[in-house]
């Protein structure tokens, strides 16, 4: 028996890869609120030069403090998360509620060093100018102005996550297979 080959154009392989997102998507749902996370911690440690600078250059109180936990504790976060929604078993409620926990603690010390930028920029006595040069200081309180609603989404869909995990399990995600509607005409019985 010679196999033939089929011919693959590239809209069925973008629909083929599409479907096997939904797949993966059906079997964990919980991967969307993990990237948003993933997210928020790209936006933040690959812009970690931004928050340096303005720390050494502003030396208020706390601000290295509140840098380092929110670094460590967003890797920290992604790592509860992870543990809290395993394969094919329950939620840990534990994790789930230790993640959530190091996220308000990181949305905290993401306000804290907002304000301490704020009272730097704004004292009475010798205040920081944000000129050309030091325009990293605007970029890092916008920075974490982003930082705090990325975060704030994925708690959310973190949350809502037996709500949206019942709408994505009743996407079908069927193959069409030539010959499946003769199914019903096959002999199954065993009787000869």
């Amino acid at each position: 028996m010679i196999m033939e080959k089929k011919k693959f154009s590239f809209k069925a392989m973008l629909k083929e890869t599409w479907r096997m997102f939904l797949v993966s998507l059906k079997r964990r749902p919980s991967m969307i609120a993990l990237a948003v996370f993933l997210i928020a911690f790209l936006q933040y440690s690959l812009q970690l030069s931004t928050i340096s600078n303005t720390t050494s250059k502003i030396q208020g109180s706390g601000m290295g403090l509140c840098g380092f936990i929110t670094m460590l504790g967003s890797m920290l976060s992604m790592l509860c998360f992870g543990n809290a929604f395993p394969k094919r078993k329950k939620t840990n409620i534990p994790m789930l509620v230790l993640m959530y926990a190091m996220n308000l603690i990181i949305i905290y010390c993401d306000y804290h060093y907002m304000n301490a930028i704020l009272a730097a920029v704004n004292r009475e006595l010798n205040p920081i100018q944000v000129t050309t040069s030091t325009i990293y200081i605007a970029n890092a309180y916008s920075l974490l102005q982003t930082h705090i609603i990325i975060l704030i989404v994925g708690i959310v869909l973190t949350a809502l996550i037996p709500v949206y995990s019942k709408w994505i399990k009743k996407i079908n995600t069927n193959i069409e297979v030539e010959g499946n509607q003769a199914m019903g005409a096959i002999d199954i019985s065993g009787e000869d």
